[in-house]
């Protein structure tokens, strides 16, 4: 049933079918990537940001993620196309970054302290915080691993940028990492993951809360 509900709240992929080259895929959103970005490791989290860019811009559990607005999306490749998120599917991990690793941050979140995560209860309202407790508490002696970044998108880029239909066949041939949050694995189920010929380890039963 989660299952279900989660792809209830994920929006559609964005131009399900190629774009010309010279056109960006990033539909939908005010954020451009016209290249590979530089991704920095934050410390102390197992999440990547873009310091080049002049967005809210991160890479966690094999996908990438940019907050424009009230809005997060996420995409599979750097410069789209991409999804919209809702709230309550929102890795927690990905919720946990400081203030100060958002390059744009929203008007809301001015007088919000830099180190400290954004105050999401108070922006999302009593009923997330309550179906949410506890997610900016975590053992940070155990933390997971970052996921491997997908280099092989840099040689990607400009009139080279796959359309959507052809990236699903590039990101398996090039990229092995086993997403680990239920949304991820969503994404990559309805992006055709495991449609290479091998065996989709995905299972849809089996879901749980953000990590």
């Amino acid at each position: 049933m989660r299952h279900r509900f989660i792809a209830l709240f994920i929006a559609l992929v964005c131009a399900a079918t190629a774009a010309p080259a010279q056109v960006s895929v990033s539909i939908g959103i005010g954020v451009n990537v016209p290249a590979y970005p530089r991704l920095v490791l934050i410390p102390g989290y197992p999440v990547y940001y873009a310091p080049g860019l002049r967005a809210n811009f991160f890479f966690y559990d094999g996908l990438y993620w940019v907050l424009e607005g009230d809005n997060w999306y996420m995409s599979s490749w750097y410069n789209g196309p991409w999804q919209v998120v809702a709230p309550p599917y929102l890795p927690y991990f990905l919720l946990r970054v400081p203030v100060r690793y958002y390059r744009a941050p929203p008007p809301y979140f001015r007088g919000w302290q830099p180190a400290a995560p954004p105050q999401w209860g108070q922006r999302w309202g009593p009923q997330w915080e309550q179906q949410h407790r506890g997610w900016d508490h975590w053992d940070r002696r155990a933390l997971p691993a970052p996921a491997p970044l997908p280099k092989y998108q840099r040689r990607y880029s400009g009139e080279l940028y796959p359309g959507a239909d052809q990236q699903p066949d590039l990101r398996n041939r090039s990229y092995r990492y086993e997403p680990q949050t239920d949304v991820a694995r969503q994404h990559y189920e309805q992006r055709g993951k495991g449609h290479d010929g091998g065996q989709d380890k995905h299972e849809p039963g089996r879901q749980g809360p953000p990590r």
